[in-house]
């Protein structure tokens, strides 16, 4: 939607963050006719900037998070409609995604994972099935000979980060919005009639009733040479010998993660020398192949989060709404966060939730 007429008599709304969470949402206000500006304060330290993109509704199902995991499946499928929106089908980097153990007992914790994603989701028993040994050969024959089995997810992929990012830009101003590159202190500075504030962990400092802490979290970049084999078609998430690993496709290589910190240790933003080694190790255990590429980048990310771990959707004033605290899943759970956040512009201040969920599923 860019109508003139409409978009001069409008509200205006600011956005406070130009990840992926703000951007989303900045283009949902101005598809609908707000006159919307983003106060981006760069990519330093943003968290979707060295993200794998993975859009996990299943694979982030895990025993007493019921709540994101009806959540996540909600947003998973609102993803389809926003890769159409952006009008760039290679922002997706894959469509499947592999589960691999590599011993029994990997085996057994994955299989406790599917379990309580089955209960919970009765889709679930067509998306996510067991595939053993050979099967796992065949779908990815890069993929280790010593992996014990795994489950299939159809429909669980992923995408491009930083492409995203960059369509996302290009989508937000050609549908009329303004993006000013500013880092913002203080709310009442901003002109704006409404204001969205949208800024990772930096939403505390703004919006003093939200309460977050950082998750640690490092990945590396993997560029594939003329020596290398090819990246796996699919995502690859491993369970080895108790941590977890995961392989994700790129147009020049694989993104491998992720290391997660506890609160307490986070420091710096600076890749530590230890999660770095283990994430190499893990992956050229899973993908020996992996050897022959170059590493071309570690980063490290503070993830938001919230005490209970579900996002903070929701409206603090008549001129305030914070969307923040969503943890690994950012951009997973974008397209349904621009949907309650259009929800609460709108004026609607109880949950939109899909058939199935619980009222429950989002922090208000």
């Amino acid at each position: 939607m860019n109508d003139p007429d409409r978009r001069a008599s409008a509200r205006t709304l600011a956005v406070v963050g130009g990840g992926v969470i703000g951007l989303t949402c900045a283009l949902a206000a101005a598809d609908a006719g707000h006159r919307v500006r983003v106060y981006d304060a760069g990519h330093h330290g943003r968290a979707a900037w060295v993200a794998a993109g993975m859009l996990g509704s299943l694979g982030e199902g895990h025993p007493g998070e019921d709540a994101l995991l009806e959540l996540s499946t909600a947003s998973a499928r609102r993803w389809p409609d926003l890769v159409a929106r952006l009008g760039d089908p290679a922002v997706m980097a894959a469509t499947d995604s592999l589960f691999v153990a590599m011993s029994s007992a990997d085996a057994h914790h994955l299989g406790g994972l599917a379990e309580f994603v089955w209960a919970r989701q009765p889709r679930a028993h067509n998306d996510l099935r067991a595939v053993d040994h050979a099967e796992i050969r065949r779908l990815e024959p890069a993929v280790t000979s010593r992996v014990h089995s795994g489950y299939l997810a159809t429909g669980e992929g992923a995408v491009d980060n930083r492409r995203l990012l960059d369509r996302l830009q290009h989508a937000v101003r050609h549908a009329g919005a303004e993006i000013v590159e500013r880092r913002v202190a203080d709310l009442a500075d901003l002109p704006e009639d409404e204001v969205l504030v949208a800024a990772g962990l930096g939403s505390r400092a703004l919006v003093s009733e939200v309460a977050l802490h950082a998750a640690k979290g490092e990945v590396l970049r993997l560029r594939r040479t003329n020596w290398s084999v090819p990246p796996p078609t699919r995502v690859v998430r491993a369970r080895l010998h108790g941590r977890a690993v995961y392989l994700v496709p790129r147009a020049d290589g694989i993104v491998v993660g992720a290391t997660q910190y506890e609160p307490y240790s986070v420091t710096s933003t600076a890749p530590e020398v230890g999660g770095v080694l283990d994430l190499l190790a893990d992956a050229t255990e899973l993908m020996p192949g992996l050897r022959t590429y170059e590493l071309a980048e570690a980063g490290a990310g503070l993830r938001p989060c919230s005490p209970d771990g579900l996002p903070v959707i929701r409206r603090i004033d008549e001129r305030v709404v914070v969307a923040t605290g969503h943890g690994r899943n950012g951009i997973l759970l974008a397209p349904y966060t621009a949907d309650r956040v259009m929800a609460l512009l709108d004026g609607h201040e109880e949950p939109m939730l899909d058939v199935g969920m619980t009222n429950e599923g989002v922090r208000r």
